[in-house]
């Protein structure tokens, strides 16, 4: 058996059922072979991506797979690779080399030198009885620690050879989990217990380590709030009495009240990476950091007290020091505390009640948000913004009720990423109505894959809000938009969908949006890929309130 194959019949002992890829690698037949799916997208980026997706649905549990030619392949990958890197997703991407004879051949582009700094390792494949080793290397990586990618470049003349007899003995990989001290816990609870105004911030280790329940059950014990990160959205539901929301740089403005106002924040399942696309968290705070990487603490803050483990163990072990600490059942409800988070919420809802119920036309895009609001089943909805005002519009208004139900990314923001990213949590999960919320430009870099979609009948929604421009551009080059209007675009995306095989909707009237989302979520369950195409106008007004942190 050579290698290629060898390395097959590895990803299936660890329960890989499918792969992304583009477009030519000996791993592609060889992972067929082995009833592997392989699913050729129409570019690398949009491979890598569905790959995140599925990762992220998936929890880890079965990390993705993604495998590109060598030469421009893994050039044009890394973008991708270090988007997954950026927002710490667990997939193994697997490149074909540009062989022994020339893998450190200037020009020839190296893989594990280049892309040492965008994945948790970088390996190589140089022996055909190193086959075994790297790969169980390589998902040892990917399932351990802060989670993203890890890197094995197969070398076609290492990989093309059969491996011998006593180095065909893989054994699929387990994952070990640690806690933190029990002294530190102990800390941490004091901590908690006596602050004048705790909140906890919860990241998205939280969905990762499966430990929604243990946070809902530490925060109603303590009656301590939440604010989840944008990553970490839908870990609590938005609807839970001490849900704050989540933050993204918009945030609803209980999110910036309490941030501002608090005195002691406990950190769980986050990496606490500071970043454009985040609220920071304002100084003066006790900070206590759960994390499962020790490199996460003092990175970016001051740590009072750290935690290094596994969020949900962290989380248990905290839990038994509260109920130790205050019994069993915890405090009572805080009737004033809860008042004062829904009077916050409410009364945040009415000041943006005139855009999110504007019958304006072209239509408000805080308007085709409430529609998507009222119109879609919660519990069986996964849905993720893009990047720019998408992201920034819907993040803090769409009400997350499901575990892993949204999908929140923004560290890096590239532009299209929704689409893949939905075609691989719909393959993750058939069961749910996947969407992505998308704006025109984004549709630009990705939209082919509406076709992909088609093709591997993964049946997804993308709404596309077409305001024909770039939103918010005005402000950054204003000449280049009046004299040559550099950020405009046209284009007719419910066509471009119908010619790709996707049926098309396109919506110029705010009361047709609720049907068509309706008609959408039908053609997904008959199996078709659906284009909603919304004919918007640019809003660039913002829940931003950083008057009050």
């Amino acid at each position: 058996m050579n290698g290629f194959d060898f390395i097959a019949q590895c990803l299936k002992a660890e329960g890989v059922s499918w792969m992304g890829c583009f477009p030519a690698n000996p791993l592609i037949e060889a992972v067929a072979k082995v009833g592997i799916r392989p699913i050729v997208f129409r570019q690398e980026r949009g491979a890598i991506n569905a790959v995140d997706g599925y990762a992220r649905t998936m929890r880890g549990k079965v990390p993705g797979i993604y495998a590109s030619q060598s030469g421009p392949g893994v050039e044009n990958s890394f973008g991708g690779i270090a988007q997954a890197y950026g927002e710490a997703v667990p997939m193994i991407y697997m490149p074909l080399g540009a062989g022994l004879k020339g893998y450190d051949v200037k020009p020839n582009f190296s893989a594990t030198r280049n892309y040492a700094h965008i994945t948790k390792e970088a390996l190589s494949i140089d022996r055909p009885d190193r086959v075994s080793t790297q790969i169980q290397r390589a998902f040892h990586a990917v399932k351990h620690g802060r989670p993203g990618p890890v890197l094995v470049e197969m070398h076609p003349d290492v990989c093309g050879r059969d491996v011998p007899e006593h180095a065909m003995n893989y054994k699929p990989s387990r994952k070990f989990t640690y806690a933190p001290g029990r002294g530190d816990v102990q800390d941490a609870v004091k901590a908690l217990l006596g602050a004048r105004r705790p909140v906890i911030w919860a990241g998205q280790g939280v969905l990762y380590a499966d430990a929604t329940e243990e946070l809902r059950q530490l925060a109603e014990l303590t009656q301590i709030p939440v604010i989840t990160t944008m990553e970490a959205k839908s870990a609590l539901p938005d609807s839970h009495p001490l849900a704050l929301g989540s933050a993204n740089r918009t945030a609803p403005r209980n999110v910036f009240k309490w941030l501002g106002e608090s005195d002691v924040v406990l950190a769980v399942g986050s990496g606490l990476t500071r970043t454009t696309f985040g609220i920071d968290i304002p100084d003066g705070k006790t900070l206590i950091h759960s994390t499962v990487s020790a490199e996460d603490i003092n990175k970016d803050y001051t740590v009072d007290i750290g935690l290094i483990g596994d969020a949900r163990l962290t989380l248990e072990m905290i839990i038994d020091e509260v109920k130790a600490a205050i019994g069993e059942t915890g405090r009572e409800t805080d009737q004033v505390l809860v008042a004062e988070i829904a009077q916050g919420h409410a009364d945040w809802l009415d000041e943006w009640a005139p855009l999110l119920n504007s019958d304006e036309t072209p239509i408000n895009p805080y308007r085709v948000i409430n529609e998507i609001n009222k119109t879609v089943d919660h519990q069986n909805t996964i849905l993720t913004h893009d990047a720019g005002n998408p992201r920034d519009q819907i993040m803090p208004f769409y009400q997350a009720t499901a575990p892993r139900g949204y999908i929140g990314w923004g560290k890096t923001t590239h532009l299209g990423y929704g689409i893949p990213l939905m075609i691989g949590a719909r393959i993750a999960d058939p069961s749910k109505f996947c969407m992505n919320f998308m704006g025109d430009l984004a549709f630009g870099h990705t939209g082919l894959d509406i076709e992909t979609a088609v093709r591997a009948e993964v049946p997804i929604t993308s709404v596309v809000i077409n305001n024909s421009t770039m939103g918010g551009y005005n402000k950054s080059m204003p000449t280049a938009m009046q004299k040559y209007g550099a950020g405009n675009q046209t284009g007719e995306y419910a066509e471009v969908g119908r010619a790709l095989g996707a049926h098309g909707i396109k919506v110029e009237d705010p009361a047709a949006v609720a049907p068509a989302l309706r008609e959408a979520w039908k053609q997904n369950r008959e199996g078709k890929v659906c284009v909603l195409e919304i004919i918007t106008r640019q809003d660039t007004r913002f829940s931003q309130y950083h008057d009050l942190l």
